[in-house]
């Protein structure tokens, strides 16, 4: 089985001076990070890289240097399982829509903008969003997520801080 670390809007340094440790800590061991945008300063992919690989896209409010980089869409598979990657703003649709319309085939899809952790199943796709470490919005707690992946199969847990 693999572990994945789930982060999205971690909005550093505008809503922090830098990651909290309780998201350091409880990333520790993972097999990978997926980070779902707005990172808004690259330094954060070199925190995170310092505990596991880490896979990202960019948001939009991260910078233009960051967007070449990171590019807005990825799809990768992790032990059988398809997981596409994306922030989700756009103008048209939800959040949730425009993430489930960017990968039809994907198994799961991490996603991040509306700060708000989810965990469903939309089909036979499952939906997650890590929520914000940083800037809950109108979640009463910070979060993150685990992702574990085994033969083609996914589930997911949020955890608050």
């Amino acid at each position: 089985m693999h572990v994945i670390g789930l982060v999205s809007d971690t909005h550093i340094p505008r809503r922090a001076k830098e990651l909290p440790g309780v998201l350091l800590q409880g990333l520790q061991g993972v097999d990978l990070i997926l980070h779902a945008g707005d990172l808004v300063d690259g330094t954060v992919l070199q925190t995170l890289g310092a505990i596991a690989p880490v896979v990202a896209v960019a948001g939009n409010m991260d910078p233009p240097d960051l967007r070449k980089q990171l590019g807005t869409v990825r799809l990768l598979t992790v032990n059988k399982c398809q997981i596409g990657l994306i922030h989700g703003d756009g103008t048209h649709g939800t959040t949730k829509s425009r993430a489930l319309t960017a990968f039809p085939a994907a198994d799961c899809i991490v996603f991040g903008h509306s700060h708000q952790p989810l965990v469903e199943r939309h089909g036979s796709v499952l939906l997650v969003n890590p929520g914000s470490p940083t800037d809950r919005r109108l979640s009463p707690k910070f979060s993150y997520g685990l992702l574990y992946v085994n033969e083609g199969k996914a589930h997911a847990e949020i955890i608050y801080f």
